[in-house]
This record gives structure tokens, sequence and C-alpha cells, in this order.
């Protein structure tokens, strides 16, 4: 049996707890079934789904049953597991701001990954956090990366204190009344001297607070107002053999490529 992960637990309960004015109880299931079956790339069957959710079978079955009919959920070849199918991921890439940032940003990763012998990443805010919308890998033997579609916590990383440090004023007040007596808000307090740091400098650059021994490059793509709509960030591995360049370099074109993103 599969045994389903706290996270998904937390999602099923977020519309219970949320104290929302208006409800839509059959628009909720289906969203909670799409959120349980993110976080189980192997599938599960309906009487696991309907343990997890704590919902009746007549419940559980109808809402499957349309989102299997509409493409968002695939059913096993024998019939007893269900599975999310592509279709969330191809609407995510169909929404144009994405599209148009992504599209002219790849290749400009691509050739950035080629050239340093490094990975990158392009994330963008999401909610009180960031997401992973792209990445470029070097074409050595070995990677080391972040996968797109990623979670990307604003306090905890380069990328996220990178888009705290830009963000603009009107959004940065909104997220910090959410977290108002909160973790979220001592952390960003205690953050905010390095803020004026990176806004002079315009990139952040210091070890990594997630993994030992490497050092994380961010850079703001900023929107004509100067205020950051993205980051590009490359985890620098420091490497041994005589080819690799060295951070500064990579630095450098990091900032050459976030630079023709960005919109002046």
């Amino acid at each position: 049996m599969t045994k389903l992960g706290s996270s998904n637990a937390r999602a099923l309960k977020s519309f219970d707890n949320s104290g929302d004015r208006y409800r839509a109880p059959a628009l909720d299931k289906g969203l909670d079934i799409l959120e349980l079956l993110s976080g189980e790339p192997a599938g599960l069957t309906r009487a696991e789904i309907i343990r997890a959710m704590s919902r009746s079978p007549g419940e559980v079955y109808r809402m499957l049953e349309r989102l299997v009919a509409r493409g968002y959920v695939g059913r096993s070849s024998e019939g007893d597991r269900y599975a999310l199918t592509m279709k969330l991921f191809a609407l995510a890439h169909r929404h144009p701001p994405l599209r148009r940032l992504v599209a002219p940003a790849q290749p400009l990763m691509d050739a950035f990954a080629r050239e340093t012998q490094q990975s990158c990443h392009l994330v963008v805010p999401e909610d009180d956090a960031a997401i992973v919308v792209a990445h470029a890998n070097g074409p050595g033997n070995w990677e080391f990366g972040l996968r797109i579609g990623a979670p990307i916590d604003l306090v905890a990383t380069s990328s996220g204190q990178t888009l705290l440090a830009f963000l603009d004023p009107t959004a940065l007040k909104e997220l910090l009344t959410r977290w108002a007596n909160t973790k979220k808000q001592l952390a960003f307090e205690m953050l905010a001297p390095r803020f004026t740091e990176y806004q002079r400098d315009g990139y952040r650059i210091g070890p990594s607070q997630e993994v030992r021994g490497i050092e994380d490059l961010s850079v703001p793509i900023l929107s004509r107002e100067r205020y950051a709509v993205a980051v590009l960030s490359c985890p620098f591995v420091h490497r041994l053999d005589a080819s690799a360049g060295t951070i500064t370099d990579a630095l450098t074109l990091l900032k050459i490529v976030a630079g023709k993103l960005s919109v002046f």
C-alpha cells in the first residue's frame, strides 16, 4: 500500500481550514484529488484515494470519472490505479506570461551552461514561495540542478532572497501581511539588512543554505520599473579539472544573461 506523505495530508486539509467565505464543494473535491495525486508518481488505487480524502466511495468515484474524462487523470490498463496525466503540465506551459519569459530564456541558459559547465535555473514568484520554471545543465558527464516545478523557499534560498530584495513594494507589503507574526516574518527581518547589499550590487553570491560545498549565484530579471519578475540562479560547483571556469566568470556571464532578459 502506498504511504501518503505529510505534504499531501496538509494539502487535503487546506480548504477545510481556510475559512473561505465562498465554498464550491465539488470543485474542492476535484482539486483535492489533483493535489493528492501530484505527490504520488506511481499513482493510487481508488481505495487509497478514498482513505486519504475521508470521502465516501460514491463521491470519489464520480469525481475520478470526470477527471479521467477531461484528461487530467489517467487510469492504469488494469483499471485499478489513477495518476496525473501531462495535461496540467501542458496547461501551465501555455500560460502566455510564462511562455514569453521561458522561450527567450532557455537558449541563453543553455549557452551559459555550455560555456561555464555549470547548471542554472530560472524561478518566478508563486504565492508565498517561488517555483522553478526552466533549467539548463552543462555538457559534462555529471550534473547538479533543480527540477522544473520544484518549490523554492523565499527566505531560505539564494533565489528566494534575491526575489525578496528586488520585489515590487506592493507585492512585498502583501507578502509581509500574510507573514505577520510568523517565523517567516522573523527571518525576513533578520535578512533585511542584506537586501540593501543585494540591491546595491545587483546580485547575490554566497554559500548554499541547502547543500554544503555549493556557492549560489543569483541575479534578478527586472521589469521596466526595476522590480524582479524572476531570478536566474547558478548553484556553482567548484570543479578540480583545468577546463572549468572560475566563479567570477560564471557570475559575469549570469549577469549578462539576466540583463538580456530584463526589460528596460
